[in-house]
């Protein structure tokens, strides 16, 4: 299985975004699952169903800095993760129009809710929207990059 269609079968099982990208990377970033699907849960929804950024470009950039990152506060380290992010992010705003969950979900012709509880995951809320797609679409753009850099 592709890390695309892992990340998409997590999010099929009810994961939020941003946990399905970061954990269809968890064997490389030296995080186990239960502590990914912990932190990222609040970036579900475009940061905790507030629709703002896309769940799917956070949990791209967790993973980057997982990787990436050396933990030091330096304005190096600030510097080379910040273009890391900032050119994936790119390729994904290419791509889909936006970086932004609401602007994602109204292009999907998707009436966009903010706050409150998180919709059930029944047929109809993955009929009628492609988040499942922008999963997909920024795990294979990490990917790519990470194969680029010999990550993977």
């Amino acid at each position: 299985m592709s890390r695309a269609e892992r990340a998409k079968e997590y999010f099929l099982q009810g994961f939020a975004c941003s946990q399905a990208v970061a954990l269809a990377f968890a064997d490389i970033i030296g995080i186990d699952e239960t502590a990914i699907r912990k932190l990222m849960l609040p970036f579900g929804g475009g940061v905790g169903r507030l629709r703002l950024t896309c769940g799917a470009v956070s949990g791209m950039a967790f993973v980057i800095g997982a990787v990436f990152a050396d933990g030091e506060n330096t304005p190096e380290n600030k510097k080379k993760t910040y273009a890391i992010v900032q050119e994936l992010c790119g390729k994904f705003k290419e791509k889909t129009g936006s970086l932004i969950c609401a602007e994602l979900l109204a292009a999907m012709k998707v009436p966009v809710e903010i706050g409150g509880e998180a919709e059930k995951r029944t047929k109809e809320y993955y009929q009628k929207r492609s988040c499942a797609d922008m999963v997909v679409l920024a795990t294979e753009i990490l990917e790519e990059y990470l194969i680029g850099k010999s990550v993977l």
